[in-house]
């Protein structure tokens, strides 16, 4: 019987390369102190309690100063809503909660530039100060048509009467309309500054969150300190 050396399971028989294998290199661990770390925190936490409070302030007198504004140049006016019985006359009960006031709120001076819009659509069957342009050129040429061609003084004056019609509409609507503008450009500012109210008493309240997470913040890192020492 002839025995065959078999090698083990073990030995590698590969022929050898000569290259060593390659070992990864390990990255550098940055190790960051908890006090360290908790003073950054709370830094951070400082930086962004003063800037919402910062904010808070102006923002109130944001506010503060568009409500003093609009009351002051509305008051200033002295414009004031009909009686409730004119307003149900003319078919505006919508604004009888505000009949007799004066106006001087944001809200009221909305009120009244739509009571100015009902009265603007009647003035030239719902046309405006700028379509009334056209046709009021256009009347006026037609009078300087009429003398120019010899008309009778009766179709002249027509023709003028007619003319000046339009140009009073026209001046009307211009009034009625810079008012109500002027009403609205009111009651934008108070919403600016009924919105800035909000955003200042929401930056007040982050702002005071902010202010407790900080002394919170401090307390511990002093707790930590007497532990360690």
């Amino acid at each position: 019987m002839t025995l065959v050396d078999t090698p083990g399971p073990d030995v590698d028989r590969s022929e050898p390369t000569g290259r060593q294998p390659v070992v990864p290199t390990p990255e550098p661990v940055v190790a960051l102190d908890r006090r360290t770390l908790d003073a950054v925190l709370v830094a951070a936490g400082a930086v962004v309690t003063v800037a919402l409070l910062v904010a808070g302030t102006l923002l109130a007198w944001g506010a503060d100063f568009a409500s003093d504004y609009v009351e002051d140049e509305l008051s200033s006016q002295n414009i004031a809503f009909p009686p409730a019985a004119a307003l149900e006359e003319q078919g505006r009960t919508d604004l009888l909660g505000h009949a007799g006031q004066t106006v001087d709120t944001g809200a009221e001076a909305e009120a009244y530039a739509s009571f100015i819009d009902g009265h603007l659509r009647d003035i030239a069957d719902g046309a405006t100060y700028a379509e009334l342009g056209a046709p009021e050129r256009e009347a006026g040429a037609a009078v300087q048509a009429a003398i120019a061609e010899g008309a009778d003084e009766a179709t002249i004056a027509d023709l003028r009467a007619e003319a000046e019609s339009i140009s009073a509409r026209r001046d009307t609507l211009f009034k009625g309309e810079t008012l109500r503008g002027l009403l609205l450009s009111a009651f934008a500012w108070s919403t600016v500054g009924r919105i800035a109210g909000y955003a200042a008493i929401g930056a007040f309240l982050a702002g005071g969150v902010m202010l407790v997470l900080v002394l919170l913040g401090l307390r511990h890192g002093r707790e930590v300190a007497r532990q360690r020492s």
